[in-house]
């Protein structure tokens, strides 16, 4: 999966938990994920922090112990 992908796919994620919940939180959250014509979130300091976390995960860092196969 790319960064685009993962990206994406964490998008549609918080949009569904949002979906059940109507967290305002959530809903800022996405405000700021949400990508604007030029393919970059509508919040700049999204995208670094997105890396931070691609960096973080592929770095080895976990969340806990999940199993997802």
């Amino acid at each position: 999966m790319t960064e685009d992908q993962a990206f994406t796919a964490m998008f549609l994620f918080l949009e569904e938990e949002w979906k059940r919940t109507q967290s305002e939180a959530l809903a800022i959250i996405l405000g700021d994920m949400s990508l604007l014509e030029d393919g970059r979130p509508a919040d700049a300091a999204v995208l670094q922090d997105w890396k931070i976390a691609v960096a973080r995960a592929l770095g080895g860092e976990s969340v806990g112990s999940l199993k997802l196969s």
